[in-house]
C-alpha cells in the first residue's frame, strides 16, 4: 500500500506485509509509546482490526494482535492502560470514512488467526536497564542482573547478594504494573514463586516513581523475548564486570555491619559478604 494514516500519538505505515507504527515523542504522548519509538508489525501478528468511536470527537483504529505473536503484550498481560495501547491509532472523527477503508484494507491482507507459535514482533533490543525501588536491573542480551540498593532491600535480599541470571536458567517471567499494588518483575527460574516479591532474590520490587511502565515492560518484554528463543541473535556481548565504585562498597559493608548488629545476619554470613564485597574493589 505504501500509505501513511497519522493519527493524535502516531502514524501508520502501510506496507506489503507490515504496518510499521512511529510513535511521536512530546508530553502529551504517552510516556510508553515514546520509549518505543516505532515498530514494525508483520501482518502475521495481526489477527483483527476494529475501528471505533473514542473520546471527544475521534474515532480509533486498533489492530488486534494474535496472542503470543507480541513479547511486549504478553509481558503486560492485559495490564496496559488504553492510552498507552501501541495497537491503537486515535484519529479525529472526520477522517472516520479514511480510516474505515484502511481498515477494510488491512483486513483483506491479513493471513494469521489463533495463537502464534513463536513471537512475530520484534522485542526491544538489549541492553536495558531500569532502577526499582529496591535493586537496579539490568539486561545486556545473555543476563539478568539484580543489584540491590542498600535503601530499598529486605535482609533476605542483602543475605542472597546481587544477583545474575542467564537467560537459558530461565523460564519466564511475571511483570505487574508499577500502576497496580505490589508491581514487581519476577524471574521465573524454577523456584518457589509464592515467596513475596520483597524477599524473593529472583524479583525487584516497584513503587512510587520506581520501575514506571515505559522502562520496566521494555525490558520484561526483551528478557521474555530471550527466554523463548528471540534476541541471541541481536544481543550485545557481554562486557568485562567494572570494578565498583569504593564508596558503593563502603556504603554496602555499613548497611552489612547495621543488618549484623541487629542480628539479621550471622557472624558467618557477616565474614563471608564482606570478604565477597571487598574483592569487588
Amino acid at each position: 500500500m505504501g500509505d501513511v494514516l497519522a493519527g493524535f500519538h502516531a502514524a501508520w505505515e502501510f506496507e506489503s506485509d507490515s504496518v510499521l507504527i512511529r510513535y511521536q515523542r512530546g508530553l502529551r504522548t504517552p510516556k510508553l509509546l515514546s520509549a518505543l519509538g516505532q515498530r514494525r508489525i508483520p501482518l502475521s501478528a495481526i489477527a483483527g482490526v476494529t475501528l471505533a468511536p473514542g473520546r471527544r470527537g475521534t474515532v480509533v483504529l486498533r489492530a488486534e494482535p494474535r496472542p503470543g505473536a507480541d513479547p511486549l503484550m504478553e509481558a503486560a498481560a492485559g495490564q496496559l492502560k488504553e492510552g498507552s495501547d501501541p495497537y491503537r491509532l486515535v484519529l479525529p472523527a472526520e477522517r472516520e470514512t479514511l480510516a474505515e477503508y484502511y481498515a477494510d484494507e488491512l483486513r483483506s491482507r491479513l493471513t494469521g488467526s489463533g495463537p502464534a507459535e513463536r513471537f512475530l514482533v520484534d522485542a526491544p533490543e538489549a541492553p536495558l536497564s531500569f532502577k526499582a525501588y529496591d535493586g537496579k536491573a539490568s539486561f545486556d542480551g545473555r543476563t539478568v542482573r539484580f543489584r540491590w540498593f542498600w535503601t530499598g532491600a529486605s535482609s533476605a535480599k542483602w543475605k542472597a547478594g546481587d544477583q545474575s541470571f542467564a537467560v537459558s536458567e530461565l523460564s519466564g517471567i511475571e511483570w505487574r504494573s508499577p500502576e497496580v499494588f505490589e508491581g514487581h518483575l519476577r524471574l521465573i527460574d524454577g523456584q518457589d514463586t509464592t515467596v513475596q516479591p520483597d524477599q524473593d532474590p529472583a524479583t525487584v520490587v516497584f513503587g512510587l516513581g520506581y520501575g514506571p511502565v515505559h522502562e520496566s515492560l521494555p525490558f520484561a518484554a526483551a528478557v521474555l523475548a530471550a527466554v523463548r528463543g528471540r534476541g541471541a541473535s541481536t544481543a550485545v556481548p557481554a562486557a568485562a564486570v567494572p570494578r565498583r565504585d569504593p564508596a558503593d562498597i563502603a556504603d554496602r559493608i555499613r548497611h552489612l555491619g547495621e543488618l549484623h548488629q541487629a542480628g539479621l545476619v550471622t557472624d558467618e554470613e557477616f565474614t563471608v559478604k564482606k570478604a565477597e564485597l571487598l574483592a569487588e574493589l
